[in-house]
């Protein structure tokens, strides 16, 4: 594994029919969105999630938790915590949950800036926010 500031990090924003997924180096701070996983349920293909991992080899997970403005956790955070520690006992890769509040209305801002109609159930703003996820845990680790 890489040591802390040289990783390659895979960040993932979890959602019952899409999990986005966006990978970025550590050392560079910058992350780049991939193509969202389908899921069923907030269930992936697993074998899918594998050969993802086999391309990219990330040294660290990082998983989006959808907390409420509130700060209270809801069913769907609960359901990410749950895909994160598949993830690690899984693939044996550490993984963090990151305060995911505002990414959704975030990435959709954005993807109006990139000229997208604003139909997000065909044009997924999944990726963005999921790149949207890493680059605010390369920020945190920064400070």
């Amino acid at each position: 594994m890489a040591e802390p500031g040289q990783r390659l990090v895979m960040a993932f924003d979890f959602g019952s029919r899409r999990i986005g997924v966006a990978v970025g180096n550590e050392m560079i701070g910058s992350a780049s969105q991939l193509d969202p996983l389908a899921a069923r349920d907030g269930i992936p293909d697993w074998n899918v999630v594998s050969r993802l991992i086999d391309e990219w080899r990330p040294d660290l997970f990082v998983v989006g938790l959808p907390i409420n403005m509130d700060g209270s956790e809801s069913e769907m955070s609960l359901r990410a915590r749950k895909f994160g520690k598949r993830l690690f006992g899984r693939f044996g890769k550490p993984c963090e949950m990151v305060d995911e509040r505002g990414s959704t209305r975030a990435a959709k801002a954005i993807a109006r800036e990139q000229g997208h109609r604003g139909n997000y159930r065909e044009e997924s703003v999944d990726g963005i926010a999921a790149e949207l996820i890493l680059e605010s845990w390369f920020n945190a680790a920064e400070e």
